[in-house]
């Protein structure tokens, strides 16, 4: 059997799976629900019908787009690889369905889960019969399908669940978890996981949504600022729009750099959430909660859904407070922040001259 399944490259591991795969998916979810969803802002902005259509047809098909980058990161042959675009589809329409009916946010979830399962199987079955290019679409659609079918209306349904309880939860306790939510998010982000991809399979938005964005930007912004002696522009920009990830290699040599932007996250955080009520109803369904300052992704995110609540009726129009919010949050408050903390630091020799260096500046 190890045989087997060395010869399948089928590897059961916490990183394949829960890094790689993940990974990719947050990548499909970028390439098609969250472009699109900026792309049909502007449109609906600038009043450009076919940009409204193109954002709506990129936004459709973000179950396939999220299948096939699972399978990509898995290295499924192509016949798997092509297969998943249909287990994609069905996987995220019924876990975006919850069980009493309603819309649920499980959907890239149950993506991640059952385009694994499917993928898997689907290469284990590759090239082991002479009508190939009919066993494995054949047995990778059905896989994941049937699993589809069995389990995914309960995936968006607890995915739902818990986004519900967190939301609410901040709702109830907005200072603490305030906190809670900016740092963990936060965190999530630095690490070679995906934070847009929790953020999506629970659908945080709200204020819970609005934590998470302010937790992100400190680290990206923070780091940015924070290492600019060291990296210059070049850091400033790969950190500050690309991400805080870059920084993990000096993060597992001196761990005590991490403080000052987790302190900004801290800060800025409850004060989304208990000063600002900032909060991100991002139409695309929380992805853009965990993006931080990537590409300006969160901070276009909470300004889509802006956009959605106006055109609801649950907000009566964007204000200057809004905009001051926005830019306090993710990119003043969590430079000027992580810039105090960080020379606090290096003034105790927490920090060393060179330890925020990165081996691209």
């Amino acid at each position: 059997m190890n045989a087997f399944l060395k010869r399948k490259n089928i590897v059961f591991s916490a990183r394949r799976y829960g890094i790689d795969a993940m990974g990719a998916m947050a990548q499909g979810l970028f390439c098609s629900l969250l472009i699109g969803t900026i792309v049909k802002t502007l449109g609906q902005q600038l009043h450009i019908p076919f940009l409204v259509e193109l954002g709506g047809y990129a936004a459709a098909m973000s179950g396939p787009a999220m299948a096939v980058a699972i399978g990509y990161a898995l290295q499924a042959p192509q016949l798997v690889l092509f297969s998943l675009a249909t287990v994609g589809y069905a996987a995220n329409q019924l876990g975006s369905v919850t069980l009493s009916g309603g819309a649920g946010a499980g959907g890239p979830l149950a993506v991640l889960l059952i385009a694994i399962a499917a993928a898997e199987v689907g290469k284990a079955v590759s090239k082991e019969t002479k009508v190939d290019i009919l066993v494995t679409p054949l047995v990778t659609i059905l896989t994941g399908v049937a699993l589809s079918a069995l389990i995914a209306p309960a995936i968006g349904s607890a995915a739902s669940s818990l986004g519900a309880f967190v939301e609410w939860a901040t709702i109830l306790q907005p200072f603490w978890m305030g906190i809670l939510v900016s740092v963990s998010v936060g965190i999530a982000l630095t690490l070679p996981i995906s934070s847009a991809a929790i953020c999506a399979a629970l659908g945080l938005t709200g204020l819970a949504g609005g934590a998470a964005v302010a937790g992100c930007c400190a680290q990206m912004v923070g780091f940015a600022v924070m290492s600019f002696r060291e990296n210059r522009w070049g850091g400033l920009v790969s950190q500050g729009l690309g991400t805080s990830m870059l920084q993990m290699g000096n993060i597992v040599k001196n761990p005590k750099i991490w403080i000052p932007p987790i302190l900004a996250s801290a800060i800025t955080g409850p004060l989304a959430t208990c000063l600002f009520h900032f909060q991100m109803n991002d139409p695309s369904g929380g992805v853009a909660s965990g993006m931080g300052t990537c590409g300006m992704v969160g901070p276009i995110g909470v300004y889509a859904g802006w956009v959605n609540d106006v055109a609801t009726g649950a907000k009566a129009a964007i204000t200057g407070m809004d905009y001051l919010a926005m830019l306090l949050l993710c990119l003043l408050l969590p430079g000027l922040l992580s810039w105090c903390f960080g020379m606090l630091l290096r003034k105790i020799g927490w920090i060393g001259e060179n330890d925020l260096k990165l081996e691209e500046s």
